[in-house]
């Protein structure tokens, strides 16, 4: 099937493709599409907004209910018990994926491109696109559906939250060529636009506002591009919050790179 023949298939009702005897050759065509990129969970429009592919998003969970546990092999003699429409994704050296030894895992159905480092143990959910070049540090995550660009540095414990349901839930995008230091967390679909920095540890989800102090305003939603935001935080309200001097966390945008400025420069710099 192509991607459009398979548009048509999982576009249906669920009851109808649940009982559909073609079910398991088009799971079969469906990871093939995902993994080699030919179908994405998101996408981008010519505007510069992204659009979640809702019925990307609903032919996995079909997957899910369509196919019961299993028992699969484990590194060291284990096991491990997971759907059967979604094992351990196996690769060769023709995918040109640098997967260093050590215990990470990469679910069939998800997207890594020529160049992708996985340093141990990190974890790539099905649906996940991963763009050529880019960096996923030890601990790190990425979520089901989520979409990493090119040349993203994704650090140490970095989390990139990953949504299934609703399936017209836009899940996380980063585009080319964005820094995420370790630890930062980035949830329910914030959109990191490409040369952005996140510095370690700030936490960022769809409804956190982050303060613009170049321009003088609030994003919601998304990182601009070439933002650097660091950690940051602002008065609490209340005459009790007051008293005692309590802080909520505020991401803050502290400078922008310019063409000449890598990412881990102007992350020093700004934390300067």
């Amino acid at each position: 099937m192509n991607a459009g023949e398979l548009q048509g298939f999982y576009e249906r009702e669920p009851s109808l493709v649940l009982a559909d005897p073609g079910w398991e050759a088009a799971h079969a065509a469906l990871l093939d599409a995902l993994e080699s990129g030919a179908v994405r969970a998101a996408e981008r429009r010519d505007d510069g907004a992204w659009v979640p592919v809702a019925w990307v998003k609903q032919a996995i969970l079909v997957g899910f209910r369509r196919s019961g546990l299993v028992e699969l092999p484990g590194l060291g003699g284990g096991s491990s018990f997971d759907k059967l429409a979604f094992p351990p994704r196996a690769f060769t050296l023709h995918d040109e994926v640098r997967l260093v030894p050590g215990g990470s895992a990469v679910r069939r159905g998800a997207h890594l491109g020529a160049g992708v480092v996985l340093m141990p143990p990190a974890y790539v959910n099905v649906g996940a696109f991963i763009g050529e070049g880019t960096m996923v540090d030890s601990h790190a995550l990425v979520g089901s559906c989520a979409q990493v660009g090119a040349r993203v540095h994704l650090s140490a414990a970095a989390q990139v939250g990953g949504v299934l349901e609703p399936v017209g839930a836009l899940p996380v995008v980063i585009e080319d060529d964005a820094f995420i230091g370790g630890l930062a967390g980035l949830f329910e679909g914030i959109v990191v636009r490409r040369r952005a920095v996140i510095a370690a540890g700030v936490v960022l989800t769809g409804s956190t506002e982050i303060h613009d102090l170049i321009h003088g305003r609030t994003w919601r939603r998304e990182v601009p591009e070439g933002a650097v935001v660091v950690p940051g935080s602002r008065a609490a309200a209340g005459e009790w919050a007051v008293k005692h001097g309590l802080q909520i966390s505020a991401p803050l945008i502290v400078k922008y790179r310019d063409a000449r400025t890598d990412a881990r420069t102007a992350l020093e710099d700004a934390l300067r």
